[in-house]
């Protein structure tokens, strides 16, 4: 009889086991474990995709985080497949660094309710999948208005990716706010690394007296700005400070600190505050500012600019409102 009892309490002592470690493990405070980035083209852009990276390596040192990445993640297929295995590594947090992951996380998140997916610049539908959106507007708009400030030619370049970046709005209008007199020419190549096309639209422009550009698009604005650097023209830098391609070059640069979001977001999923849904970001987040002014941009402008900033963050109001 006691054989036969000590022989039940083994065989539980293994059903508890087995059923542990088929359970998903829980994340303990302050230790997010294990992380997933999916890139749809290169870590090595310099722009949005480095930015990506930055943030997951943030994630690794702050959190002590094993963290993952796959590049050139671009189609639904190449998407579950790198999903399947982030989950059979045990990820729990995955980010798809693009607004074109949300139509992919959309489709497969169901599988993994373990999982919390996290993409940006979309619509979040499922219950474990959340959007952060870039409010663009406004760091378009405080650009802008050093473009419609220091151009000599009223004559402004806009060379973006899409119809829809907000950004690019933003811009337009405080270009007009700062300087009535500017003309502002906006252009589209319908791809974020489509440089062939920017900078035939770059030359263009430089050739009809254009002579402050914005290139708002990941891979093409770096060689915009080296092309303005050749003809000692001005350009606005686009999502990181860009002022390292030339002080003299780049007036300011609209920066958006994805990396710092990254960070943010890993601390949220950690203290169970990561809610689904759509979420916006803006200067009050601390995730949006302008970057380094060039030493031509003159002082009292600088001032001016930084009290419209200050003010936006105080009461969400643009100096046109």
């Amino acid at each position: 009889m006691l054989m036969r009892r000590y022989t039940y309490f083994i065989f539980a002592l293994l059903f508890i086991f087995i059923l542990s470690s088929c359970a998903p493990t829980k994340l303990s405070s302050g230790n997010v474990q294990k992380v997933g980035l999916l890139v749809s083209d290169t870590i090595d852009d310099q722009v949005w995709g480095t930015k990506g990276y930055k943030g997951l390596l943030r994630i690794q040192a702050k959190f002590d985080a094993e963290v993952f990445y796959r590049e050139g993640v671009n189609s639904k297929a190449a998407t579950a497949q790198a999903v399947k295995q982030f989950h059979q590594k045990g990820v729990h947090l995955i980010f798809g660094h693009g607004s074109e992951y949300g139509e992919y996380f959309d489709d497969i998140a169901d599988r993994y309710p373990n999982i919390h997916f996290v993409f940006f610049n979309g619509e979040a539908k499922k219950k474990n999948v959340t959007s952060f959106n870039f409010s663009g507007h406004a760091m378009g708009f405080f650009g802008g208005m050093v473009a419609g400030h220091m151009t000599k030619t009223n004559k402004i370049g806009v060379i973006a990716a899409f119809e829809w970046q907000p950004e690019v709005d933003g811009f337009f209008e405080g270009v007009l706010y700062e300087n009535g007199n500017a003309h502002v020419d906006v252009q589209y190549v319908q791809r974020w690394d489509d440089v062939d096309t920017a900078m035939a639209i770059a030359e263009r422009m430089i050739a009809e007296g254009v002579d402050v550009i914005y290139p708002a698009g990941d891979k093409f604005s770096v060689p915009v700005i080296e092309k303005m650097k050749e003809h000692g023209l001005y350009a606005i830098g686009y999502v990181t400070d860009q002022a390292d391609l030339g002080e003299r070059t780049v007036l300011t640069s609209t920066v958006q600190h994805v990396d710092a979001l990254y960070e943010l977001v890993a601390k949220k999923f950690i203290d169970g505050k990561l809610t689904s849904g759509t979420t916006y970001v803006d200067f009050q987040d601390g995730v949006v500012e302008l970057g380094t002014f060039s030493p031509l941009v003159d002082k009292l402008f600088r001032q001016k600019i930084t009290k419209a900033i200050e003010r936006y963050k105080a009461t969400g109001k643009l100096p046109n409102e």
